[in-house]
């Protein structure tokens, strides 16, 4: 591959006589400054870190030694692998600061990174076999695919061409405003202009032969996707303008560039990439109509690809230590999205699950920091000590550390949301988008596209002018009387002392009731003052937290205690780890009664440790709660399956959830053949596929999956009849092969025998058979990205 590039550069100081670029794996074949042959000098220290160091051979040595390598190129220091000496006649020319251009032919044979080229195995010419390429890199990794200035706070306009074979089709950034075919039609250039200033890290291209939808709900989105998948194309791009139109008006800002292109290419190191103007997906992402279980996935893609137009392409960072504030931005907005989709209980369940991903990395690996140098001073010499590698570059970084950096970065934008309103934090995003519109639209005063350059500090100021608070302290963290100890255990690399107020919801007789705690000690008790006197003979119906009054069995419960359940910090406005520790039948109150997903959650993991009748019930009955969110029911199946087995013992009945399973998806006259599929709700769907799987793992006093229960799924996968459904089964018979393996118990041989079909046990040959079956139908008939095999 050829390329040519031609720089303008506008001089800020005088005596320039050397230029600096970043270019990796290209061959440079000339360099002009101003029409002037110009040397250069390439050197990449990152190709030989400790290559001539025969002595120090340790981890600590080479982490060094390639931290070391990384900034002598890093571009926002002023480095780079290319270094062009400004030849002396336009020195002068220089000094007075007039306008240089600097030409660069290069060639790119064979890279390893920043372009990935997908060509399959099958006969024909490169179109016919769905042959493309498209750019991919972690951070900014342009530099690996032509010579710029690879840095996200150097902004600039761009003219790209692209001159491909006629049966490709070349996406890029910004407008395309021509293509032009060669005199022998064998080859054309597609001229794209992208004028808003964007940083080089922002650039993107996809070569291909791809499909083309115009949307048909907004005409300047055009979607991209390789041959023969156009049909899915269209059902998996059908509300994206939905997407558009939710950001656009919380917001309250239009999308800020004149077009938007997705496009989907095969083996992509990623589910979504986001640059300017443009997306490029995983072609895993589409779907058809057909398919339950990969609609959700891939909306979250396209509003996570969205957000990130506005805050990470649009708007840049400053430096590599303001990347945590896009990043947050981005993943709250991306939020909110998810509340108004997916609705209150999906989005606390995946701010739950965000939560417990990012405490229990903290815990196991230490602290992420998110910004090494907010407190004012100098970064300290090592921040992490727990790390191999250094966080101050972005290409030092662990890629697990990356992702959990991006968790929390969000999670702290919710924070600050608790903490100034969701209001102003709308106001914040808007002034924001506002003044880098304004920038943007100067095209000869470049000096005012800082404001397209977020930094920590012009965030939290801009937080501080429209909401008048300061979040500083925010980044840095047998009486009729309820006595409540709070202990602090922050012995581990990745947890801190916190102190500062803590919710306390305290659920009694007569409703629900909040107590904020000041906690400033490592171990304190409190006493709350109950609001309710003991009255449980009494019969009133109970009030709770969002103003239903239900009727509850008090039985259970302390006849001279007025408490039903505590919760502490419900909101998730504390980044932590609660372990709590009260009776098993408030915990048993709480799944029931509490209307809140994050708390039903907490009682199921809690109820785990109490395996009695009672709390048998309590997670019989959510099962059988349609009302209840499915995730819960979900959860409370894998549970109960642990309490069974805690009670295999004293179990009496049939196994756990099978007469449920029976009375809602089975024949009433036949309760052991399923009825034929109807995934017409798809709470009930969802547990339908988790039922089978949480009862392949009930084991008898044997430690053996019972007979019965192996019967009834082999019955369940014999009986299934999926013709008159119009959605697809095959993650529910995925799910129903995952059962067949939970019901499968390790054994230990006795005698060195080897294992054959022949001497199996009868029950395993059973569940081989049926795989086998599987995959050979799977051969005939694929299932949607094979995910009954895979």
């Amino acid at each position: 591959m050829q390329g040519f590039v031609e720089l303008t550069i506008f001089p800020t100081v005088v005596n320039l006589n050397r230029i600096k670029l970043n270019s990796k794996q290209c061959r440079i074949y000339r360099v002009r400054v101003n029409e002037l042959e110009a040397p250069f000098i390439y050197n990449d220290p990152t190709l030989e870190v400790c290559h001539h160091e025969s002595k120090q051979r340790n981890l600590n040595y080479f982490s060094s030694a390639y931290t070391a390598a990384v900034s002598a190129v890093d571009p926002d220091a002023g480095h780079g692998e290319l270094v062009i000496k400004v030849p002396s006649e336009l020195w002068k020319q220089g000094d007075e600061l007039k306008v240089l251009k600097v030409y660069i032919e290069f060639s790119l044979d064979q890279p390893k990174g920043g372009l990935h080229f997908v060509v399959p195995d099958v006969e024909g010419s490169m179109a016919e076999r769905g042959a493309h390429v498209f750019s991919f890199g972690y951070q900014n990794s342009t530099r690996f695919w032509f010579p710029c200035v690879d840095s996200y706070s150097e902004l600039c306009t761009w003219k790209l061409e692209f001159t491909v074979d006629a049966s490709m089709v070349a996406v890029s950034c910004g407008d395309l405003v021509e293509t032009i075919y060669t005199n022998d039609m064998r080859k054309k250039t597609y001229h794209y202009i992208l004028p808003i200033p964007t940083a080089a890290p922002n650039i993107s291209l996809a070569v291909g032969p791809f499909e083309i939808l115009v949307d048909p709900y907004m005409h300047e989105v055009t979607h991209f996707c390789l041959p023969q998948l156009l049909p899915l194309l269209k059902h998996s791009m059908s509300y994206l303008h939905e997407i558009f139109e939710f950001y656009e008006e919380i917001l309250t800002c239009r999308y800020p560039y004149a077009c938007f292109k997705t496009v989907f290419v095969d083996e992509a190191y990623v589910q979504v990439s986001s640059y300017a103007s443009m997306s490029i997906f995983s072609t895993n992402l589409l779907h058809s109509s057909m398919i339950i279980d990969q609609t959700p996935q891939t909306r979250r893609c396209l509003a996570q690809a969205l957000a990130q137009q506005f805050f990470g392409c649009f708007i840049s960072r400053m430096s590599w230590a303001d990347e945590w504030v896009l990043k947050g931005i981005s993943g709250y907005i991306y939020g909110l999205y998810l509340k108004k989709t997916f609705g209150v209980n999906e989005y606390r369940h995946w701010i739950k699950e965000e939560l417990d991903k990012i405490v229990e990395y903290e815990l196991k690996m230490g602290g992420v920091l998110l910004h090494p140098t907010f407190s004012g001073g100098k970064e300290k010499d090592n921040p992490t000590p727990h790390l191999h590698f250094s966080i101050k570059h972005p290409h030092t970084l662990s890629w697990e550390y990356y992702k959990m950096f991006q968790c929390k970065a969000h999670l702290v934008m919710r924070l600050i949301e608790n903490r100034i309103s969701m209001e102003f934090m709308l106001q914040v995003f808007n002034k924001l988008l506002s003044l880098a519109s304004t920038a943007s639209s100067q095209k000869y005063q470049s000096h005012m596209w800082s404001q397209m350059l977020l930094s920590t500090h012009a965030f939290l100021k801009s937080i501080s002018n429209v909401s008048g608070k300061d979040i500083g302290p925010l980044i840095k963290q047998k009486r009729n009387v309820l006595e409540l100890e709070i202990r602090q255990d922050y012995t581990s690399s990745g947890t801190q002392k916190y102190v500062g107020p803590i919710k306390v919801t305290v659920q009694e007789l007569d409703g629900s009731f909040n107590h904020t705690l000041q906690i400033e000690e490592n171990s304190l008790k409190h006493d709350i003052p109950c609001h309710s006197k003991s009255r449980r003979n009494k019969k009133k119906k109970i009030p709770l937290m969002n103003g239903e009054e239900v009727d509850m069995d008090l039985s259970a419960m302390d006849a001279d205690s007025p408490l039903l359940w505590i919760r502490i910090d419900p909101d998730m406005s504390i980044l932590r780890k609660v372990e709590f520790e009260q009776a098993d039948f408030m915990w048993q109150y709480q799944l029931r009664y509490e209307r809140d997903v994050v708390a039903q959650e907490e009682a199921i993991s809690a109820l785990e440790k109490f395996p009695t009748p009672a709390s048998r019930l309590a997670l019989t009955d959510i099962l059988e709660q349609e009302q209840c969110f499915y995730k819960v029911r979900m959860q409370a199946c894998f549970c109960l399956a642990k309490i069974a087995n805690a009670m295999v013992s004293t179990w009496q009945g049939p196994p756990a959830m099978k007469s449920l399973f029976t009375r809602m998806f089975c024949c009433k006259s036949c309760p052991n053949i399923v009825k034929t599929n109807h995934f017409i709700s798809f709470q009930t769907y969802f547990l339908q596929k988790t039922m089978p799987v949480a009862m392949a793992l009930l084991r008898d006093v044997q430690n053996l999956c019972p007979k019965d229960v192996l019967n009834f799924i082999l019955d369940l996968i014999k009986y299934n009849d999926n013709r008159k459904n119009k959605f697809s089964d095959n993650y529910y018979r995925a799910e129903l092969i995952e059962a067949l393996t939970n019901s499968l118990t390790p054994a230990i041989s006795i005698s060195n025998e080897v294992r054959t079909v022949d001497n199996l046990n009868a029950d395993v040959r059973l569940i081989l058979e049926e795989i086998t079956r599987f995959l050979n139908m799977e051969k005939l008939l694929p299932s949607f990205r094979n995910t009954i095999t895979v």
